[in-house]
């Protein structure tokens, strides 16, 4: 078995490789093809996201905390890799047949299995504490992907892109499946079955799991989809290629809330927690700032180099976005210390502030354009940060 440190330098880097990865193709795609285009790639990949998280949410989430005797972890895997499968591949038609409308949405819809079973399969690694196998296959989809669109003919179009994109996942996805089969073995050929009756069942962990995930990140995803249809596509790729710039910062974030709860937790004290998670708070929000301004001093040049067309969209941005990543940086500190010191407690503010944030975002984009979205999104980030410190203050003078 592996060792606690190993583990989990391990599964940093394969969450690295992953959101290396995404950022690759959002940049390589932005410099592949015109700014209009990368707008309508920009809304399926807003799509994408959204079910990413939605699935990640409902199935991988949840898989990690089960466990049981014997053979147990070993059948979970096997049947939440199949129910993925099957229920991507339904959920791909109905993208599919929006393909008369958009020819980017279509080609999700045709490759939503490969790209959504292909990343589950994390979590079935992580699970059986074999995230050398999940780096192994992520770390190949990074290798084939970015030499795939970048062999992309100039000026391709955002069905193309899309499919190449999606495509280029299959290597890993069939060796993740490989390396699954070879570590599951013993737990029986009726494992394949996908567990339908588990995953709708009430008790069921994902719900909540999906729940939290509908009021935080998918309320503004969607709002950002919905800006792209009813108003105005490049708004929402603009936004893309700003959010990408900002993508190691992110990784930052994720690397927080995925490793800081243990963490924290071993630190004694309720005050001493709230101050650890605020001290890592500021330094990841003067790790933002630093960032933003680092990418405003890019000259015109350099920017091309990296978003092609769209760096002049995203640009405009930066100054909004470099708040909004500081603000996310204040916020995230702040649930992680709450999920420590009151896990009830996350789910009020993420209800509350993102249907705010959603709000904010929606404003802006009818008083300013693009630009005010980006800022209204800004203040959302800001407000629920605000509101997470608040009640880490209360539980602090409550635990005294």
């Amino acid at each position: 078995m592996i060792r606690p440190p190993s583990h989990v330098l391990t599964s940093a880097a394969d969450q690295g490789a992953a959101a290396l990865t995404n950022i690759a193709v959002v940049v390589v795609t932005a410099r592949q093809v015109p700014a209009g285009d990368f707008a309508s790639f920009a809304i399926a990949y807003a799509v994408f996201t959204l079910l990413l998280g939605a699935f990640t949410a409902f199935i991988g989430q949840a898989l990690v905390l089960r466990g049981g005797p014997g053979d147990e972890p070993r059948r979970h895997c096997r049947a939440a890799a199949v129910f993925t499968l099957a229920a991507s591949a339904a959920a791909g038609v109905l993208l599919a047949a929006t393909a008369p409308l958009s020819a980017a949405t279509g080609a999700l819809g045709a490759v939503l299995p490969v790209l959504l079973t292909q990343d589950g399969l994390r979590y079935a690694f992580s699970l059986l504490r074999r995230p050398g196998l999940a780096l192994a296959t992520d770390t190949l989809r990074l290798a084939v992907t970015v030499p795939v669109l970048a062999a992309q003919p100039a000026g391709a179009g955002p069905g193309r892109m899309v499919l190449a994109w999606g495509l280029s996942a299959l290597p890993a996805l069939l060796l993740g499946a490989a390396l699954l089969a070879y570590a599951t073995r013993g737990a029986g050929a009726g494992a394949w079955r996908p567990d339908t009756r588990t995953y709708l069942a009430r008790r069921y962990l994902g719900r909540r799991f999906l729940a939290e995930f509908g009021v935080g990140n998918a309320a503004s995803q969607t709002a950002i989809i919905g800006v792209g249809v009813l108003g105005s596509s490049l708004a929402v790729g603009a936004l893309r290629g700003a959010t990408t710039l900002f993508g190691p910062v992110g990784v930052l974030f994720n690397a927080v809330t995925g490793f800081g709860p243990p963490q924290l937790a071993a630190v004694p004290g309720a005050a001493r927690k709230a101050r650890a998670a605020a001290m890592t708070g500021l330094a990841l929000a003067a790790l933002a700032a630093c960032w933003a301004l680092l990418l405003s001093l890019l000259p015109d040049a350099a920017g091309r180099e990296v978003l092609g067309e769209t760096w002049g969209h995203a640009a405009e941005l930066l100054p909004a976005t470099g708040t909004q990543y500081a603000a996310m940086a204040l916020g995230t500190c702040g649930l992680l210390a709450l999920r420590v010191l009151c896990p009830r407690a996350t789910l009020g503010v993420q209800v509350v502030f993102s249907v705010l944030s959603v709000a904010l975002l929606l404003g802006g984009y009818a008083l300013g354009g693009v630009t005010g979205a980006a800022w209204g999104l800004a203040l959302g980030s800001a407000a629920k940060a605000a509101a997470a410190w608040a009640r880490v203050t209360f539980e602090v003078r409550v635990s005294r």
